[in-house]
């Protein structure tokens, strides 16, 4: 099964939807942005239009590059919006985590503050997941995967991919192996980490290495989650060559797989911030 994840992210952003419009108003979503890049604005310009979708406002305050943390978290902490979105990556200087951190929890849409992640890696029931979780979640409720007692491996270890779809797999009953670029060569089914990656039910990477796995590495039958993206070529690539889609029971491509349905899950998150806002 290849996941058509442009279609999934409308069932999310209609349901959500749903929700924003029984609301007393629609909810606010700040996005601060220092770092405007082609590619920044590309992912500006689509939140916008999904706001739209799950009936969420979407405004966007920008900083110039030459702005500081102090500037960024003075305006997080004056916004009165339901929740606040800090457009990542920020400028070269700028501590990204003293930013991320002055998120108040209850506007943490993202899941971005150590705050709001340590709640989601305890398990509370009250967590948000982070939209790449939550999207993961998705996918796997719609081709009915069982993590239970599955071997997962994630590849990469960073803070929006790796790090909280690693954590999830275990609460959810899997034995999971996180590798990165120091666990060896992944390509090599004779070491460990060539091995774990054979070995694999499902494999999660986000990377960002164009077309680092490889059909002959994989298992038939795998899960696979590609939610790495980068360029390669001019053209958006991730890190699965679309070959492994003839291996996989599943398969998520680049673009136009777990991308949308983290941002319709993202503003999924926001409705649910507003929500108890709104409703406490």
């Amino acid at each position: 099964m290849i996941i058509d994840g442009r279609a999934l992210a409308q069932e999310v952003l209609a349901r959500t939807k749903v929700r924003a419009e029984r609301l007393p108003r629609s909810p606010r979503v700040l996005g601060i942005v220092a770092n405007e890049t082609p590619a920044t604005l590309s992912y500006l310009s689509i939140k916008g239009k999904r706001a739209t979708d799950a009936g969420c406002i979407f405004d966007v305050q920008k900083f110039p590059e030459e702005t500081n943390a102090i500037s960024l978290r003075e305006a997080i902490a004056s916004s009165d919006a339901d929740a606040i979105i800090v457009q990542l990556p920020l400028p070269n200087g700028i501590d990204a985590r003293a930013v991320c951190d002055a998120i108040p929890i209850e506007k943490d849409a993202d899941v971005l503050s150590i705050a709001a992640r340590t709640k989601f890696e305890r398990g509370d029931a009250d967590a948000l997941l982070p939209p790449v979780v939550a999207a993961v979640r998705e996918i796997f409720m719609q081709g009915n995967v069982e993590v239970k007692g599955k071997h997962a491996v994630v590849i990469g270890n960073g803070w929006l991919v790796g790090n909280p779809c690693a954590a999830w797999l275990t609460q959810q009953g899997a034995t999971v192996s996180v590798l990165t670029s120091q666990s060896g060569n992944l390509f090599d089914g004779a070491l460990p980490a060539g091995r774990q990656v054979r070995a694999a039910d499902i494999i999660i990477s986000g990377t960002g290495s164009p077309h680092l796995i490889k059909p002959d590495m994989l298992k038939e039958g795998v899960v696979l989650i590609d939610a790495g993206t980068s360029e390669s070529g001019g053209a958006l690539a991730g890190d699965a060559d679309p070959a492994c889609a003839e291996k996989c029971s599943l398969f998520t491509p680049v673009p136009g797989g777990v991308g949308p349905i983290a941002v319709a899950c993202l503003f999924e998150n926001a409705v649910s911030l507003a929500e108890r806002a709104m409703n406490s």
